[in-house]
């Protein structure tokens, strides 16, 4: 049994930010149908690499997935929609704040044919305020909520991340949301309407760094791969390539010491506590770094380990998906997709004692599922 076997997804979703979270529910076995428009909607179908004729970007985020066609333009698609809503659970959208309103299908009218339905909308910026009617990129969201003026080295300019961070942490707010309403309408009967903003995700995702402002008025600065208020914290160099390495208590600093062979700096004035070690890190990090360039990245994780002080090496995208780690967790998958041959992906990271994942269907075709369901009468 999967916990949402019984669960039908109407998913309009395209891109990333909302796709990967229906990928997430159809993973717990949601029933997910994709709704695209004939001449194909999803540009994430377009991004390459490719597999044969298939984007890799597009099979990152629709697994276990179905794909039917409809034209929500047209009266008579959006009449079919409708008959799908009425024995759906779940209905996932990010299309541009109004427009499901001006095609007929807002939440308002959607619960007229079905009063328990859940609508969650993702939009860039939400339903309300200046901005609502704006497009939200990720990139762009990154930019607007700080988070790149506090990513990138002191000296450059402020940096983005590396993977569309905004969209997937939404993605993983879509997944709480709806199982949150899934469980409120189990109490109530009812659905709800979600509004889901990639600013408001991004902006919650500040942490440490919004809190120090909105308390002390303290502005994070971009520190390369130091943190703003611990040290040492950050990439090392190492004989033969960085280290991170995370000394972030009083205790680990002392344990650190002993690593090094300078148990002196445990009783210096400059380093006996974190706000000191702060102060003077300039100097702190040039006496560590005069120490790692003697040995290997291996050589030192096995003293770190020994003295139970965080660090890893940094790693390509190779090394990482082929780190013993990694393999010994058994992420990586395979899927078998009739056009395309095995299709490999990391799998889904919640693991249960009681539950196994499947992935049973591979990322679909352009409306691969229509015939399916016109034969079934549901459409």
């Amino acid at each position: 049994m999967q916990p949402l076997e019984n669960i039908r997804v109407l998913d309009l979703s395209r891109v990333y930010a909302a796709p990967a979270g229906s990928m997430m529910l159809a993973d717990l076995g949601a029933e997910v149908i994709r709704i695209e428009h004939p001449n194909g909607s999803d540009s994430m179908r377009d991004w390459g690499p490719f597999v044969k004729d298939q984007s890799t970007y597009y099979l990152c985020a629709n697994r276990n997935k179905k794909s039917i066609l409809l034209d929500l333009k047209t009266i008579e698609d959006r009449e079919k929609f409708k008959e799908l809503v009425k024995d759906a659970d779940i209905v996932l959208e990010n299309f541009k704040t109004g427009d499901m309103a001006r095609m007929g299908l807002s939440y308002e009218e959607l619960k007229k044919v079905n009063p328990r339905i859940i609508h969650c909308a993702v939009t860039g910026f939400g339903q309300t305020g200046p901005l609502a009617q704006e497009p939200g990129f990720d990139p762009v969201i990154q930019a607007m909520s700080g988070l790149m003026h506090v990513t990138g080295s002191t000296e450059g300019e402020a940096t983005k991340v590396g993977v569309p961070i905004a969209d997937i942490l939404t993605s993983n707010y879509v997944v709480i949301s709806i199982l949150a309403a899934l469980r409120m309408r189990d109490q109530t009967n009812t659905g709800q309407f979600i509004d889901l903003a990639l600013l408001d995700v991004q902006m919650s995702s500040l942490a440490n760094v919004a809190s120090a402002y909105l308390n002390t008025g303290f502005t994070s600065q971009r520190l390369g791969n130091r943190h703003n208020n611990v040290a040492p914290y950050q990439v090392f160099q190492c004989a033969d390539g960085p280290l991170m390495i995370c000394v972030g208590t009083d205790g680990q600093f002392q344990r650190f010491c002993a690593l090094l062979k300078r148990e002196e700096w445990t009783n210096d004035p400059r380093f006996l506590s974190n706000t000191m070690r702060k102060q003077h890190e300039d100097e702190l990090v040039r006496m560590i770094t005069d120490i790692t360039l003697t040995k290997t990245r291996d050589e030192w994780i096995l003293l770190l380990q020994q003295y139970k002080i965080p660090g890893g090496r940094v790693n390509t995208i190779a090394e990482a998906l082929e780190q013993p780690q990694f393999i010994a967790r058994d992420m990586i998958g395979e899927i078998e997709h009739e056009q395309y041959g095995t299709i490999k992906f990391v799998k889904n990271p919640l693991k249960f004692s009681n539950l196994n994942i499947q992935y049973k269907l591979a990322p679909p075709l352009l409306g691969e599922h229509t015939n399916e369901f016109q034969k079934s009468s549901l459409l």
